[in-house]
C-alpha cells in the first residue's frame, strides 16, 4: 500500500472498526435498550454513544499531533505544518461532534421532541447553561471552537505548546461525565477517567499523526519519528493500563461481576489494549530498524493498521461501557452523613498513632506522578554512570526521599483525615511547601536532565530542550527571582487560607490538586532561589539570603498565631460540620493547627537558614582557596604593589631624613 493510500485507508479503518465496536457494544451490554420512563427514542440512544465515539477520536487527532509534533518535528518544516493542519482538522471535527453530543445528552435527560418554537430554546438554553451536565459541553464545544482556531494559526514552537496545553486541559472536563462508581469513590473514579482519556488521545492521536505524515518524510526521518513516538505511546500504555484497571474496578465493585455484560466489555477492551501494547513493543524492537528495506516498511505499516483496528475497538467499547450500566449500581443509603454529603466518602475511624503507618488513599494523579519522576531519574543517573560520569548518590537518596514525602501526603494518612482535621491539613501544607522541596531542590533534576538526556542534533526538541527552555525563558526568569519567590511563598500562604481559593481546595478535587501543585512549585522555587545548584539567572548575596529567611520566619509566626487567634472558624460550614464524635473540637483543631503552622513550620525554614550559613562558610573557603591557587601561580600582585609602596615610602623618609640631617651640620 503506498503513502497516500494509506493516508486514507488508516483513518477509515480505525472509524469503522470504532462504529462496528460501538453498535455491538450496546446491543450486547443493553446501552441502547429503551429505558422504562422517559425514554429518549432510539436516535438519541443510538446516537449519544456514537457521537461520543466521534468526540474520542477526533480529540485524540487533536491533541495527539500536537504533542508528537512538540516532540518529534521541527517547527517551520512541511511534517509540522502537516501536523498542525491534521490537528486544526480534529479540533474541527471535535467541535461539531462535541455540540452534537450535548444536544443528544439534552434529549436524553430532558425527553423532548425538537421544535422551533421558544420553549424547546429556553429548555435547551437552561441546559446548557444551569446544569453541569450542559455547561460541560457547552465550554467544550467553545473550546473546540477556539482551538480550531487557534491550531490554524500557529506555526511556530511556543505558541504550539500553549495551545497543545489548552487541547489537554480541553479534554478535562469530558472526564467528569460517564459512570463515576459509588459515592465513596467518585474522586478515584473521575481521576482515573481523566488520566485514561489524556494518556488514550496522545496515544491515538500520535498514531494517526504518523500515518499523516508519511507521504511528506523520507524513511530515514520517519524512523527517527517513530522511535521517537514509541517512547510516548510507551508512558501512553503505562497510564492506560493503570487509569483503566482503577477505573474497571470502581465500575465492577468486585472482581466476581467480571462475567457480567459490563464486565465482558471490560475484557474485550483490556484485550484489544493489550494486544496494542504487544504490537507497539513489536514494532519498536523488530520493524523500525528494518524500514529501510521494503518488505521491512510493508510489514511495519501493516502492524500499524492493525494497531489503528485494536484501538477503533478500545475506543468504541470504551462509549459503549459508558453508556451501560454497571452491575452494582446502588442508592446511597438513607441515613448518609453530613461527612458523606460533604465528601462523597464515610468518615473515617478515630485518628490514632497506628493510622500514620496504616491509613491509605491512594491518588491515582500524584502517585502517577511520583512513579514516573523517580523512574525518570534513577534513569538518568544510571545513563551517566554507564557512561562513566559520576552523580552523587546522595542527590539520588534526597530525590527518591522528597518524591516519596509527596507520595506519603497525597496518599497517605495526612490525604485520609485532611479534609476532616484542619490541623492534618496544616501538616500537609508545611509538608509541601517547605518540608519536602528542601529534599527535592538537593536532588538538582535540572542539572541531572541536561546531563543526562541526549542533546537533539536535527533541529527537533526533546525532553533536554524543553527543559532548558523552561528554566531559561523569561517568565522564569522572573518566577526564579529571589524577591518573587519569597512573595509568592509568603502571600500565597495569606491568600489562600483567607480567599475563597481554601474552599475551593475543599469542595472541588481539582481545587485540591491545584493546591497541591501550588504549595509544592512554590515552596520548589524558593528553596531553589536560596540553595539550589540548577541554574537560575540571579541569587540574592549570602547576608541578604539570611535576611529574607528571618524576615519570612517573622512573617510564617505571624500567620500561625494569627490563625490560633481566630475566634471563629475557617470554612465552618464544612469542618464544623462533620459530625465526627472523635478528636477535638474544630475550633480546638484549628488552634492546633495554628501551632502546626508557627512551630513546626519553622523546622524546615531554621534548616534551611543553617544550610544557606553552611554554604556562605563553604563559598569563603573556596573563595579562599582559589586566591591561594592563582598567587601560587602568578604571585600576589595586589601584596607586592603594596610593598613596592611601602618600599618607595621609606626611601623617600631615608632621603627626607638625610637631607635633614646635612642641613643640621650646616
Amino acid at each position: 500500500m503506498n503513502a497516500r493510500a494509506l493516508r486514507v485507508a488508516g483513518p477509515v479503518l480505525l472509524v469503522v472498526v470504532s462504529l462496528v465496536a460501538v453498535i455491538a457494544g450496546l446491543a450486547y451490554g443493553g446501552g441502547a435498550a429503551p429505558l422504562l420512563i422517559g425514554d429518549p427514542g432510539p436516535v438519541v440512544r443510538w446516537g449519544l454513544p456514537v457521537a461520543t465515539v466521534v468526540v474520542n477520536t477526533s480529540a485524540a487527532t487533536m491533541v495527539g499531533s500536537l504533542v508528537l509534533a512538540l516532540f518529534s518535528l521541527k517547527a517551520g518544516e512541511r511534517p509540522f505544518e502537516v501536523a498542525l493542519d491534521t490537528a486544526s482538522i480534529g479540533a474541527a471535527v471535535f467541535t461539531l461532534a462535541a455540540a452534537v453530543t450535548g444536544f443528544f445528552t439534552f434529549l436524553n435527560v430532558i425527553p423532548a421532541t425538537p421544535t422551533a418554537d421558544a420553549v424547546f430554546g429556553q429548555q435547551l438554553g437552561r441546559f446548557l447553561v444551569e446544569q453541569e451536565t450542559g455547561r460541560t459541553w457547552l465550554i467544550t464545544a467553545i473550546a473546540g471552537a477556539v482551538l480550531t482556531v487557534l491550531t490554524f494559526a500557529v506555526r511556530s514552537w511556543i505558541p504550539t505548546l500553549f495551545v497543545a496545553i489548552a487541547a489537554l486541559a480541553a479534554l478535562v472536563p469530558m472526564g467528569t461525565q460517564g459512570h463515576a462508581g459509588t459515592e465513596a469513590s467518585h474522586t478515584a473514579a473521575v481521576t482515573s477517567l481523566v488520566l485514561h482519556i489524556l494518556a488514550a488521545a496522545v496515544w491515538l492521536g500520535g498514531l494517526i499523526l504518523l500515518v499523516a505524515v508519511r507521504p511528506v518524510m523520507s524513511r530515514s526521518q520517519l524512523q527517527t519519528v517513530l522511535l521517537r513516538y514509541s517512547s510516548i505511546a510507551l508512558v501512553a500504555f503505562i497510564m492506560v493500563s493503570i487509569s483503566g484497571t482503577v477505573r474497571a474496578s470502581i465500575g465492577l465493585v468486585g472482581w466476581e461481576n467480571l462475567w457480567t455484560p459490563y464486565g465482558v466489555l471490560v475484557l474485550v477492551k483490556v484485550v484489544a489494549l493489550l494486544a496494542m501494547g504487544v504490537l507497539g513493543a513489536w514494532y519498536r524492537r523488530r520493524l523500525i530498524a528494518r524500514m529501510g528495506e521494503e518488505p521491512g516498511s510493508r510489514r511495519f505499516w501493516g502492524v500499524i493498521l492493525l494497531e489503528l483496528a485494536f484501538m477503533g475497538v478500545a475506543s468504541g467499547v470504551a462509549a459503549a461501557l459508558a453508556r451501560t450500566p454497571p452491575p452494582a449500581n446502588e442508592l446511597p443509603p438513607v441515613d448518609t452523613t453530613a461527612a458523606e454529603v460533604l465528601t462523597g466518602a464515610p468518615l473515617p475511624p478515630e485518628f490514632t498513632i497506628d493510622r500514620w503507618f496504616t491509613a491509605w488513599e491512594i491518588d491515582l494523579l500524584w502517585a502517577l506522578v511520583v512513579a514516573f519522576a523517580v523512574f525518570f531519574y534513577l534513569a538518568g543517573a544510571w545513563r551517566l554512570h554507564r557512561r562513566g560520569d559520576s552523580w552523587p548518590v546522595y542527590r539520588t537518596v534526597m530525590w527518591c526521599l522528597g518524591m516519596f514525602g509527596v507520595f506519603w501526603v497525597t496518599s497517605g494518612p495526612i490525604n485520609v483525615y485532611q479534609d476532616y482535621l484542619f490541623s492534618m491539613h496544616m501538616i500537609g501544607h508545611m509538608l509541601l511547601s517547605m518540608a519536602i522541596p528542601l529534599l527535592l531542590v538537593a536532588g538538582a533534576p535540572v542539572t541531572l536532565a541536561a546531563r543526562a538526556i541526549r542533546k537533539r542534533e536535527d533541529g527537533t526538541r526533546g525532553g533536554r530542550e524543553w527543559i532548558l527552555w523552561a528554566v531559561h525563558n523569561p517568565a522564569a526568569k522572573v518566577l526564579t527571582n529571589p524577591y518573587v519567590t519569597a512573595g509568592l511563598f509568603i502571600g500565597s500562604l495569606w491568600a489562600f487560607y483567607y480567599t475563597d481559593l481554601f474552599r475551593w481546595s475543599l469542595y472541588d478535587h481539582l481545587g485540591h490538586v491545584w493546591m497541591v501543585a501550588h504549595f509544592l512549585i512554590t515552596g520548589y522555587l524558593f528553596v531553589l532561589s536560596l540553595i539550589g545548584i540548577d541554574p537560575v539567572p540571579y541569587r540574592l548575596p549570602y547576608p541578604m539570603r539570611l535576611l529574607v529567611l528571618i524576615a519570612i520566619m517573622a512573617m510564617h509566626a505571624f500567620f500561625g498565631i494569627a490563625i490560633m487567634m481566630n475566634s471563629g472558624l475557617m470554612v465552618a460550614e464544612w469542618f464544623g460540620a462533620m459530625g465526627r464524635q472523635w478528636g477535638p473540637t474544630p475550633l480546638q483543631d484549628q488552634y492546633i493547627g495554628g501551632g502546626v503552622a508557627w512551630s513546626v513550620g519553622e523546622i524546615p525554614t531554621l534548616i534551611l537558614a543553617i544550610t544557606v550559613a553552611i554554604q556562605w562558610s563553604r563559598s569563603d573557603e573556596r573563595q579562599q582557596k582559589r586566591r591561594d591557587r592563582h598567587v601560587d601561580r602568578v604571585g600576589d600582585v595586589e601584596l607586592d604593589a603594596y610593598n613596592e609602596e611601602l618600599a618607595k615610602l621609606a626611601a623617600r623618609d631615608a632621603r627626607r631624613a638625610e637631607r635633614e640631617a646635612a642641613r643640621n651640620r650646616v
